[in-house]
């Protein structure tokens, strides 16, 4: 079943914690926390198979259209969205700091491997090599609204790469990711989710995939309940419903998900719950449904609810300050969001 198989390395559970010592992110953005951009953590584009993926997958979800092309090497996988996610999470440190980015990074793989818990032997460099392959290689047909702009566009995952390696053919020691506009215009817009670390500690395909969809969908509310057939569509499983909700039942089982707990209720509904959603809500800003529909206005085409989310992670990212007025705060937040992507 897609979604079921595992990365080299073992099989089943968690996978150690590689680099338990190591400071996270440690490349020259020191503080940096694994980000992930919410188009797509919102929609299919990585395959969830652990075998090359040739298939052309096309997605249709509320008036968004996505079509992805996979490459002779097949379409990136979940795990090949490691590389994006550390190049989004170094983004938006240095934007953090205020320093100025670039769509183009310069990166040390070691570094890289590290922060995403990979091993750091001779396979793994090479395996690295060949994510940047399908990354460059799969090309995406969307009209994904990314910073509060839609556009109907054809990209790759990332634009161009470069391995740098010691003469006479040693380890690779450097690499240069160049992203996709699309994906860059993502982070200039501040459409990114707070991943945690443990998320690469998932083993599974399928976890990972839908540790995202409860964290985007969550986001700060005690919980997100979906449909089976709802899950599988947003999971881009290939499995048969059936199948896939038997792996569902055997990921509440497992109970792996970090930050998240899974239920099965009534109606073939699946509901996600924050582990510690009481105590982490308790005080957390709460906006009128006008407010929400006033965002629409001030940001067209953009998810107001993820909007929301992306808001309260900033406030708590910010020391939860006293709100004197939380509706302004978050449309005056909105709007300068809107004019720093224009």
């Amino acid at each position: 079943m897609a979604g079921s198989g595992v990365i080299p390395g073992g099989s089943g559970g968690l996978l150690p914690d590689r680099h338990p010592t190591a400071d996270f992110f440690v490349c020259d953005m020191f503080g940096a926390s694994p980000k992930d951009d919410l188009g797509s953590m919102e929609h299919p584009i990585f395959s969830l198979s652990t075998r090359p993926d040739r298939r052309v997958l096309s997605y249709a979800h509320n008036g968004t259209e996505v079509e992805v092309t996979p490459s002779v090497k097949g379409r990136a996988t979940i795990h090949d969205k490691d590389v994006l996610i550390y190049c989004v999470s170094q983004l938006m440190a240095g934007l953090n700091a205020g320093r100025a980015v670039s769509r183009t990074l310069h990166l040390k793989a070691h570094d890289l491997l590290v922060a995403t818990n990979r091993d750091t032997s001779g396979d793994a460099y090479a395996r690295l090599r060949e994510a940047f392959e399908r990354l460059a290689g799969t090309r995406i047909t969307t009209n994904l609204a990314t910073g509060g702009v839609e556009t109907t566009r054809g990209f790759g995952l990332i634009e161009a790469w470069e391995i740098v390696r010691r003469s006479r053919g040693g380890r690779m020691i450097s690499v240069t990711v160049t992203l996709s506009d699309w994906l860059f215009r993502a982070v200039l817009g501040r459409s990114v989710l707070t991943l945690s670390r443990d998320y690469f500690r998932l083993r599974k395909p399928l976890e990972r995939r839908v540790y995202e969809l409860a964290r985007k969908h969550c986001g700060r509310q005690a919980g997100w309940t979906v449909s089976v057939g709802v899950l599988h569509k947003k999971s881009g499983s290939t499995a048969p419903v059936r199948v896939f909700r038997a792996a569902i039942r055997r990921m509440i089982q497992d109970a792996h998900l970090p930050d998240y707990t899974m239920s099965e209720k009534e109606g073939d509904l699946i509901l996600f719950e924050r582990a510690r959603a009481v105590a982490e809500t308790r005080g957390t800003p709460v906006l009128k449904p006008d407010t929400l529909e006033a965002a629409r206005g001030l940001a067209p085409g953009a998810d107001v609810y993820a909007l929301q989310s992306v808001w309260h992670d900033w406030w708590a990212d910010t020391g939860r300050p006293r709100l004197g007025n939380p509706d302004a705060a978050f449309l005056g937040w909105v709007r300068a969001r809107a004019k720093s992507v224009r």
